[in-house]
């Protein structure tokens, strides 16, 4: 005989995950923290580059390295003096003023998996299986989950991740979601990534078999069934549950959701301005996330192909079958790298700061690791943790500037070491949370937000 409460919590996720959306919600409010306001910054876009950027042809080239070596592109002046970067950026160049670029980002994986989850968490972990690296409850959080984890809850939900989680070949990568911290503070994924035969998990889509009418009676029903439960089980959890319950509802039938996530909106101008396609409508969506309250939203940047395969395409080591074996060089100069990067990018800079966004949005720039300093047999470049370039913009970052120095093949820092757990206290702190905020995993083990020390000569 299947008891009332479990009645409810069928009915309640029966149909679509955005019903489930009060565990999402339920903030643990008598245990936020008061934090500092050290940072300027109130949101984020951390533009997540997966697959590994090649530092050597975006913002750290080395046109004296010799051949092999040195990029078959040019570097270029900027708007910044002293500052140069990649020839295939040009609308960026335009851009430097406002961005500190860290040329000594580095750690010791060339592994993706490995990469991924330590940039995005600021740990290591020795558990993870590669290359079959599920995402699972034992995780550290990513910094989605953690400024979710100390955001007042409103309409629309404190994390974001768009177009989709990182994930192929059936497995969501770990460090994409909120861990141990548990559901409720995971980062709302509005697709699910390609090759993985699941829907997103807390898509803010009806879905097609339910109207909002329908909707609106199902809630109907599951308010008397509460009701009714409430009156055999009166507790404070279940009254906090059903106000979450509420909220998640006006959530999913707010008007201000549908708008945030319309870029039709926008004017043709704009529109053209983002670039027309899957990455110039992400930045667009960013900044129209983060206008409308979203705290933190993580873009991902992979390109799925004509037969379906997911292309993490910052990986350019060249010779793809699934990219038609383009050459590493020739995969950079696609509609799917560099081109709309720099359309998309300097957009999102110029337009955040036209609409004086930009003093309140942190926005963020890397992958999981850089390139070798050798160019391959096929005209790319293969995985090398210990460097790549960051860019960081806005939320009281400095423009202007590059911090830190690499050797002269762009292989290893010189000056300024910064790890993954650096660049994750750096963002936190932007954003008002100190390093040292305390998480709890649910066996009550306490742990820092972050390891790693903020960067403090980027801000000011």
């Amino acid at each position: 005989m299947l008891h009332r409460r479990d009645a409810m919590i069928r009915l309640g996720q029966a149909g679509t995950g955005a019903l489930a959306l009060p565990g999402l919600l339920q903030a643990e409010r008598a245990n936020e923290p008061v934090v500092g306001r050290d940072g300027t910054a109130k949101n984020c876009i951390l533009v997540y580059l997966w697959g590994g950027p090649p530092q050597q042809d975006t913002f750290d080239m080395k046109p004296e390295a010799p051949v092999g070596v040195r990029s078959q592109f040019s570097p270029i002046e900027t708007a910044t003096p002293g500052i140069q970067i990649c020839d295939q950026m040009p609308l960026t160049a335009q851009q430097t003023d406002k961005m500190a670029i860290v040329r000594s980002f580095t750690h010791g994986s060339n592994q993706h998996e490995v990469g991924v989850y330590h940039t995005l968490t600021g740990k290591v972990n020795p558990r993870l299986s590669v290359p079959r690296n599920q995402r699972n409850r034992r995780d550290f959080p990513n910094a989605g989950a953690v400024v979710s984890r100390f955001s007042t809850p409103g309409v629309l939900p404190s994390s974001v991740t768009i177009p989709r989680p990182i994930g192929h070949d059936g497995v969501v990568y770990s460090g994409t979601y909120a861990g141990f911290l548990g559901p409720r503070y995971d980062p709302i994924e509005l697709q699910p990534p390609a090759e993985v035969n699941v829907p997103a998990p807390h898509s803010l889509d009806l879905p097609t078999d339910l109207s909002t009418a329908r909707l609106q009676a199902r809630r109907g029903l599951l308010k008397t069934l509460e009701m009714q439960d409430r009156a055999l089980q009166s507790n404070s959890a279940s009254n906090s549950l059903g106000m979450f319950r509420e909220q998640a509802f006006r959530m999913l039938m707010s008007p201000d959701v549908s708008k945030a996530l319309d870029v039709e909106q926008e004017t043709d101008i704009t529109r053209d301005r983002y670039g027309r396609n899957e990455y110039g409508e992400g930045f667009l969506l960013a900044r129209r996330l983060i206008e409308s309250g979203v705290r933190l939203v993580t873009m991902t940047w992979y390109y799925v192909c004509p037969n379906g395969n997911v292309a993490n395409v910052w990986d350019n080591h060249g010779g793809s079958g699934s990219l038609g074996k383009l050459t590493g060089y020739e995969m950079l100069k696609a509609k799917y790298c560099l081109p709309p990067l720099d359309l998309g990018y300097s957009a999102l800079l110029e337009d955040l700061d036209q609409r004086g966004l930009l003093d309140d949005t942190l926005v963020v720039m890397m992958g999981e690791f850089g390139r070798t300093p050798k160019i391959n047999k096929n005209q790319g470049r293969d995985h090398w943790g210990a460097l790549q370039s960051v860019a960081l913009a806005g939320g009281g970052i400095r423009g202007g500037q590059v911090y830190g120095a690499s050797d002269k093949i762009a292989a290893y820092p010189t000056k300024h070491p910064v790890s993954p757990e650096d660049t994750l206290a750096t963002m936190y702190h932007a954003l008002g949370l100190p390093s040292e905020t305390v998480i709890h995993e649910p066996t009550g083990r306490p742990n820092a937000i972050s390891t790693g020390r903020p960067i403090r000569a980027l801000f000011g």
